[in-house]
């Protein structure tokens, strides 16, 4: 896989696409108690991650919390408006940036293997979200650290499956249409 320029309109052509899946994706949740649902949405931010790359995806993520900055409904459950950035999931939808960012750069520019995509997932998609929705969920709900740790293992299966289908789709995705994951250097042509 090479390095392209590409004309700004395909990359925001792809932002939009992502952003709208992972809105999408938001649809599909499984309520738990502590204020933090099962969403689809990581399953989406794992893919932005996957083929968009460490540049363009966190564009992705960035116009999806924007829209649900200025109140729309993008976020799991139909939730937005500036008052998700202050709730206890707060850190998860940060994290989903870094998250795209780690994602990125160990899937890398090359031929997405089985091993570097599903490292990728794991460390991006759910040790590098969880690193900033852990305290933060712990800080806003005044449960202790340690605590609020332990009961966010009850995401990780979900979140276990849902790497795996992002792997599953992204190695898939690239074979069958690599120049998905064209990466380019974020200047206008």
């Amino acid at each position: 896989m090479t390095t392209t320029t590409r004309p700004w309109g395909a990359d925001a052509a792809r932002i939009a696409v992502f952003a709208a899946l992972i809105i999408a994706l938001g649809l599909v949740i499984v309520p738990l108690p502590g204020g933090v649902p099962i969403t689809g949405q990581t399953l989406g931010v794992m893919l932005a991650g996957l083929v968009l790359g460490p540049r363009i995806a966190p564009l992705s993520i960035l116009t999806v919390l924007a829209l649900a900055a200025v109140g729309l409904p993008v976020l799991a459950g139909g939730r937005g408006g500036l008052g998700v950035f202050f709730g206890p999931s707060a850190g998860y939808l940060i994290g989903w940036i870094f998250g795209v960012i780690v994602i990125g750069l160990i899937a890398g520019s090359r031929r997405l293997s089985w091993w570097r995509a599903g490292s990728a997932v794991l460390l991006g998609g759910i040790g590098t979200v969880y690193l900033f929705g852990v305290p933060v969920q712990a800080l806003v709900t005044g449960v202790p650290l340690g605590a609020t740790a332990l009961s966010s293992l009850v995401f990780l299966p979900g979140d276990l499956i849902k790497a795996v289908v992002a792997t599953v789709l992204g190695v898939a995705l690239q074979r069958a249409y690599p120049r998905a994951f064209a990466r380019t250097s974020l200047r206008v042509a």
